[in-house]
């Protein structure tokens, strides 16, 4: 399942921009950007640690994905919804990196914990009617589980940073 948004509003809860799993792998409506945590910058190419905050920015909308303390509308989970403008929110739009390693590495699983309120991003079986028919519901849960595994599929590729390369490169004679 891919990590999915468009502008269709929650009709219940936030009122807020749905985010939702979809199986299609052709839909431009799964891109998300990875950016530094809220008032953070991050600088392209800089490798993401583990256990690190950042913001995913729907490239579609420009709203980062978000998730705050409102029931979701088919499990009762907690919402993830996409908040914010031209990729401007506020600390709800923060996800904690959780992977093994010192960095995540684009071919290996990861987590995204939410900072402040330490839900999992993720998504299980509940599917949704209209507008969205078929669409998988994406929610926050309390404890990590194989439902909250999420791998990049597809993407461009920076290259490290100079200051990266030597970090990791550098030995000592």
């Amino acid at each position: 399942v891919r990590l999915h948004s468009h502008d269709v509003r929650y009709g219940s809860g936030s009122g807020q921009q749905s985010v939702t799993g979809v199986s299609a792998a052709d839909d431009g409506n799964s891109y998300w950007r990875g950016r530094g945590r809220t008032a953070a910058v991050c600088e392209r190419g800089t490798p993401v640690r583990c256990g690190q905050a950042i913001r995913l920015t729907h490239l579609g909308t420009g709203r980062n994905l978000h998730s705050h303390r409102f029931a979701s509308p088919l499990s009762g989970n907690q919402e993830v919804s996409a908040f914010g403008e031209a990729g401007e929110g506020d600390y709800l739009d923060d996800w904690t990196v959780v992977c093994s390693g010192t960095y995540w590495s684009r071919d290996s699983e990861v987590r995204f914990q939410h900072t402040s309120t330490d839900v999992f991003l993720s998504v299980t079986g509940e599917q949704y009617g209209r507008p969205i028919h078929g669409q998988k519901e994406v929610h926050g849960m309390a404890a990590s589980s194989q439902n909250n595994y999420w791998k990049v599929m597809e993407g461009i590729f920076m290259q490290p940073s100079e200051v990266f390369k030597a970090e990791r490169y550098h030995a000592e004679l």
